[in-house]
């Protein structure tokens, strides 16, 4: 085990991936897929309209003085980007766009792609997650469900476009 490995941390972002996935299958699945799929893409999209808590990883107090400048402007100022995103879905889906689902799916992707950049640069350069003061909450608990709820979305995104295929040929 890489000596700055910290298990405790690592344990509580694992669990919450199967705590959150299990949720996922057993709840929110079952509902999800048999909503209308505007809805159904909205209603994930608004979870993350609450990403723009990711900015305060830029405040001082909030995290360590110590924590990489770079790292926190490259977080808060990606979940900014992913809030707005998720609203302009939301917007879109909510007033029927004829781009919706294109939206959606530039959110979805920038939201799943972003989380994942902010996690490979926390293992990469952040080696103590003490470093994220009250914000150890949002890597160790939120973006799990984010992720998962992202993954809920293209689950939707996928099989409405299978079945707009099936229907075609």
């Amino acid at each position: 085990m890489p000596p700055d490995l910290n298990l405790p941390f690592v344990l509580s972002v694992a669990g919450a991936f199967v705590t959150s996935s299990v949720m996922a299958c057993i709840y929110a699945w079952p509902a999800l897929r048999t909503m209308p799929r505007y809805e159904a893409l909205r209603l994930l999209a608004a979870f993350h309209a609450f990403r723009f808590l990711g900015m305060n990883f830029l405040v001082s107090g909030f995290v360590s003085s110590e924590l990489s400048s770079d790292f926190a402007d490259k977080v808060g100022w990606g979940d900014l980007t992913a809030a707005v995103l998720a609203l302009v879905s939301m917007a879109a889906l909510s007033w029927r766009w004829p781009i919706a689902i294109p939206i959606v799916w530039i959110f979805n992707i920038w939201g799943t792609l972003d989380l994942l950049n902010a996690y490979y640069m926390g293992v990469t350069k952040i080696g103590n997650p003490g470093l994220f003061g009250a914000g150890i909450y949002i890597p160790a608990l939120y973006v799990p469900l984010l992720l998962v709820s992202h993954v809920l979305a293209f689950m939707l995104l996928v099989l409405s476009w299978t079945r707009s295929r099936e229907r075609a040929v």
